[in-house]
Order: C-alpha cells, then sequence, then structure tokens
C-alpha cells in the first residue's frame, strides 16, 4: 500500500464499508467511537432473501439500505404518501390533511421550510455518520441562546436566559459561600479543598470580596458597551424573585447529554436524510399509500396484505421487518400471538405537537438580538423556537409553538385556524405586536391526529417483558424503530434499531 496514508485508508473504508465498519476500525487502532459499535453485514455469498418491511420512516429506510447493501431484496411499504414518517418537513405548496378532516396547505416563500417533526441532531448521535454516508450537509442548530427569554405569566416582562442564569448561579454561589466560611460544610472538606471552594464560587457567582452577589456585566446591558461603557440592567432582583421567575426549571434543559450544544441539522430541512435514504434504496423499491391490513407468519415466509389505489394487494417475502408504530401495529391482524399483540399494546403513543409561523420580516433578529434557540415559556406553548439559518434573508420561520402531553392534547382539538389565533395570542405576551402584525402564514401538526401515525412517540415499557419480546423475532418477522431503543424520540433511535434488526435478518439468513 505505498503512498497510502493510514488517514487515507480509514477514509477510503468510510466511504466502501459504510460509517459501522470505520468506527470499529476506529476502535481496534485505538480511537474512540462515539455512536454504538456495529459491524455492518458483509455481502451474502450468494443470492440475498426477499424482506418487505412494514414503514418508510427512518427505521424502516435504513432497514431496507443497510440490507440491500448485503445482498437481499427489500421492498418497503408505506402508507403515507411520502417516506420520513415523523421526520416531516413542511415546505410552499405542500398538503397534509388529519384525522379530523382539516386540510392544510402551506403556503410559505420559497426557501421557508417547517420540522414539524424531528429537528436537531446531538453529535454523538449515529444520525450524523448517516449524513456523512448518503452525502447530506449539516448545519449548526442553535438549542440554545443567551439571549432567548424565560417567560412567566405571573412574572411580569420576560427576562432574558443569561440575566436569569447569571441571577441564579450568583446567589446559588452566595448561599454556599456563607455555609462553608460558617463552617457547615467541614465535615465535606475534611481533608481540603476548602479555599479552593471559595474561589470557585467567587468566579462562578461573580462574587465580591466579601461573597456578595451585587450583580454585574453577565446579567446584560440596557445600552450594550461600544466608545463608551454601556448601562447595565437594574437590578439584581431578590433571590426569591428569581425562583419564582422560572430560572431554576429552565437553566437546566441543555445540560442534558441529548441536549448539549453543538447541536446539528441538515442544510435545507430534516427530511433529506429520508429522502437520501429513499434514493439509496431505490424508489422503486417503495411503495407509498400501502397501507398494511395483514401479517401471516408462515413456516418459510410471511406474507403481507395491503391497500394501495383502492385495491387489494399481497406480497410474500422470507422475512418481514416492521417498523409501525406500535399502537398501530397492535391493530393489524396478524397470527404472531396473543403475547405479542399485548406487547405491542404496552407502548403508549405520546402527544406533541408544533406550529410554524413565517413572517415578512425577521424582527427577533432585527428588533431582539435573537439568532437561534429557544424562548421557554409556561403558557401552553411551553417552547418558541427561532431559526437555526436564514439569518439575515427577508423572512423567517419561527416555531410559535412545541408543546407535550395534556398541552398538546389541547391543541390537538382545535381546528388549525383556531391553533394559529392561539399561538399567536399568547405569543404577543412574550414578543409583543410584530408576534401579529408580521406573520404571513401558519401551518401546524398534531402529531396525535396524523395518519398512520397518531402520536409523536411511543413510550416503552423498559425492564418490562414486553419491550424484551419484541427485541426477539417473531417467527421470520422482526421489528425495529425508536421506540424499541433506549434513545425514543429521536432519529438515533431508529437507527440503531435498524442495526439491530438487519443483523438479525442476515445471521438468520
Amino acid at each position: 500500500m505505498d503512498g497510502l496514508t493510514r488517514r487515507r485508508f480509514l477514509q477510503a473504508l468510510g466511504v466502501s464499508g459504510g460509517a459501522g465498519a470505520l468506527l470499529a476500525t476506529l476502535a481496534a487502532n485505538g480511537g474512540t467511537a462515539v455512536t454504538p459499535p456495529w459491524t455492518p453485514p458483509a455481502r451474502a455469498g450468494r443470492a440475498g432473501r426477499s424482506v418487505v418491511v412494514l414503514g418508510g420512516g427512518i427505521a424502516g429506510l435504513t432497514t431496507a439500505y443497510e440490507l440491500g447493501k448485503a445482498g437481499h431484496r427489500c421492498t418497503v411499504l408505506e402508507a403515507r404518501a411520502r417516506p420520513g414518517g415523523r421526520v416531516l418537513t413542511i415546505r410552499g405548496g405542500d398538503r397534509e390533511t388529519d384525522l379530523d378532516g382539516h386540510t392544510q396547505r402551506a403556503a410559505f416563500a420559497y426557501g421557508t421550510y417547517f420540522n414539524a417533526g424531528a429537528a436537531r441532531i446531538a453529535p454523538w448521535m449515529v444520525t450524523l455518520d448517516y449524513c456523512r454516508e448518503l452525502g447530506v450537509p449539516v448545519e449548526v442548530f442553535v438549542n440554545s441562546n443567551a439571549d432567548a427569554f424565560i417567560h412567566r405569566s405571573a412574572g411580569g416582562a420576560p427576562v432574558r436566559f443569561r440575566t436569569a442564569r447569571a441571577d441564579l448561579y450568583g446567589y446559588v454561589s452566595q448561599l454556599l459561600t456563607r455555609v462553608t466560611r460558617q463552617g457547615l460544610l467541614d465535615a465535606e472538606l475534611a481533608t481540603g479543598g476548602r479555599d479552593e471552594l471559595l474561589a470557585f464560587l467567587r468566579e462562578f457567582g461573580r462574587l465580591t470580596d466579601t461573597g456578595e452577589y451585587l450583580g454585574g456585566p453577565d446579567r446584560g446591558f440596557a445600552v450594550y458597551p461600544g466608545a463608551d461603557g454601556g448601562v447595565p440592567l437594574q437590578g439584581p432582583p431578590s433571590l426569591s424573585e428569581v425562583l419564582t421567575g422560572g430560572a431554576g426549571a429552565s437553566l437546566g434543559f441543555d445540560l442534558g447529554f441529548d441536549q448539549a450544544m453543538p447541536m446539528f441539522q441538515p442544510v435545507g430541512g430534516m427530511d433529506r436524510i429520508p429522502a437520501a435514504l429513499a434514493r439509496a434504496v431505490g424508489e422503486e423499491r417503495i411503495r407509498l399509500g400501502a397501507e398494511v391490513v395483514a401479517v401471516t407468519n408462515r413456516p418459510d415466509g410471511v406474507e403481507v396484505r395491503y391497500r394501495q389505489d383502492g385495491r387489494a394487494h399481497a406480497i410474500v417475502a422470507d422475512f418481514c421487518v416492521a417498523t409501525l408504530p406500535p399502537h398501530l401495529m397492535a391493530r393489524i391482524p396478524h397470527n404472531l400471538g396473543d403475547d405479542v399483540s399485548l406487547a405491542l399494546a404496552a407502548f403508549r403513543p405520546a402527544a406533541a405537537g408544533k406550529i410554524g409561523l413565517e413572517y415578512a420580516s425577521r424582527w427577533w433578529e432585527t428588533e431582539l438580538g435573537i439568532y437561534g434557540g429557544s424562548t421557554d415559556t409556561d403558557l401552553d406553548l411551553r417552547q418558541v423556537w427561532y431559526p437555526s439559518s436564514g439569518f439575515h434573508s427577508p423572512r423567517g420561520l419561527v416555531v410559535g409553538y412545541y408543546n407535550f402531553g395534556p398541552d398538546a392534547e389541547a391543541y390537538a382539538s382545535l381546528a388549525p385556524r383556531d391553533r394559529a389565533a392561539r399561538a399567536v395570542s399568547l405569543g404577543e405576551r412574550i414578543h409583543g405586536p410584530r408576534f401579529r402584525t408580521e406573520l404571513a402564514s401558519s401551518f401546524s401538526v398534531s402529531w396525535s391526529r396524523v395518519p398512520h401515525l397518531e402520536g409523536a412517540w411511543a413510550t416503552p415499557p423498559y425492564g418490562s417483558p414486553a419491550f424484551a419480546l419484541l427485541r426477539s423475532p417473531a417467527g421470520r418477522v422482526l421489528f425495529a424503530g425508536d421506540w424499541l431503543s433506549h434513545t425514543v424520540a429521536w432519529q438515533h433511535g431508529a437507527f440503531v434499531s435498524a442495526r439491530a434488526a438487519v443483523t438479525a435478518v442476515h445471521e438468520r439468513a
């Protein structure tokens, strides 16, 4: 291998063998594999087996993609009119009809898009490996922003994250400094570290020499420094006011391993990922509008019956991988056994919803200095997201709410125009009149009302016999999906679950 450097060899391996092979080789060479280790199945030495995949979301497409690379013949049955499942990006001209008969047509301007489902990717997620392998470019998703707001309906005006964070850190550091100096932590510091703790608290909380928190520039400015020194914000308020203002409940979300910056998104919309997978699988292998109506396990294969274009069809394959939402799969007639039916029904669908509000100007940038990130509120909007792309463009799209549970169920019961009216009315309390006057169009998705999905994600009964049962084959039928992983509601979970199913099918074949 004259002239072939180690780096060039690894790069070539990543192209030819996929992300899994590259990561396995890195681990073998002393590197650290961030994503779960996985070795893609070697290409079958003889004609591969036939596999029917139920569902064209990320898990289903990945299953067909990886099995196809190994020489197996896959057919994907997807009930909706587009692949991707809950990876749904809405663009101008798109139409969606919900289970209540409400039809929306997106009136977004060219270039505007709304990620109604999956929207962000953490750097440790295998999702980025597939973006690299499939040639999907990514950009930074601003998950947290010090200039966004914390808003509490009983607390008056919204407060910038940076201000709330400085006040909370400052007061907590002041309290810890006092109890440390009073000797109340001597037992914990018996072997040393008292002076180091006090030094840390002074820096962390921006305390005075006497250990007091009096505010400071970290809180922000009423007039930012320039040629002159600027005008700091007045304050700080009392510790009680800081706590009742919601800082304690809002500042920790981006400390989670799945939320910490940096985060990423595909350039141009999250549906770039399923679109790339579909091209790699071969669009002729994906049957859209194909609703599964029965699954029959046979000793020598699986028969799947489905409806497409108003006609009944059947397909027989050596194996079946079912990636449909478990609460929907539980309704489909099958002969997999009552234990499988009960196990599928043990997964509970969760409610969540989003609304995309397109604005004629990017007032959040020009007037508020907010570039990406989200505002947290105790209103039933829950979160308001600002776009992480298209900065300084003429127009832009704000996610006017991203809510869950009862809040999402309440919005799901409304007609789309009423969802928009409520979101704008409440959003005005945080952002002022521009939240209404600059609005150009809107589009909302309540996942519990989306046909063939009927839920944002499914909550697994971890540790139960049901969870363990569905991770094992039921005859020649296997299951996959983010709901069979420990990263539910993330594409990463769908990818790694699909990989497990691919390995099981290939080994049995």
